[in-house]
């Protein structure tokens, strides 16, 4: 091998290892991240104190919100109308959203993901649902708003009620 190539080669080595070992950009990421739970947190706060209209200002236009149970909202009018009718039934039920101590995150560019798992109580603490979510967002105008976001039970489904015998 001639010294062009082994100067070539180290500098291709070095500039790869300059940009895989990135400190900025390893900052810029763990800062979206938290940015990104701190969404979720002001999200869990709206949820949580019957505000839709907070809630639903966290998703994009386009964002589509897809429930356990229910069929997807499309948009941030869907969205906030499916919060608002589901903060209502919660809120009656005196039930609180709670989400667990260890989210999630990454980031690419301009879009981000976070997961994690949540719990929700009755007006006596116990806890009545546990499971897990999954977001991703995209980051425009230096705010992060979801895209896609939903969730699903641990638990098991209900149970379907017995067909009526075949006469």
């Amino acid at each position: 091998m001639t010294n062009t190539m082994k100067t070539i080669g180290l500098s291709l080595l070095f500039a790869m290892s300059a940009a895989f070992s990135n400190p900025a950009a390893a900052a810029d990421a763990a800062a979206d991240v938290a940015a990104m739970h701190a969404v979720d947190q002001t999200w869990l706060k709206s949820y949580n104190s019957n505000d839709a209209k907070t809630a639903a200002s966290l998703y994009d236009e386009n964002a589509i919100l897809m429930p356990p149970g229910a069929p997807a909202a499309h948009g941030r009018a869907a969205i906030e109308k499916f919060l608002a009718t589901d903060m209502a039934g919660s809120a009656k039920a005196g039930v609180v959203f709670h989400l667990g101590a260890k989210p999630d995150g990454g980031v690419n560019g301009n879009l981000g993901w976070v997961s994690g798992t949540y719990t929700v109580t009755d007006k006596s603490g116990k806890v009545v649902d546990a499971g897990k979510y999954l977001s991703v967002s995209k980051k425009e105008g230096g705010k992060w708003l979801y895209i896609r976001d939903t969730w699903n039970s641990d638990g098991a489904p209900p149970a379907e009620p017995a067909a009526a015998p075949k006469k």
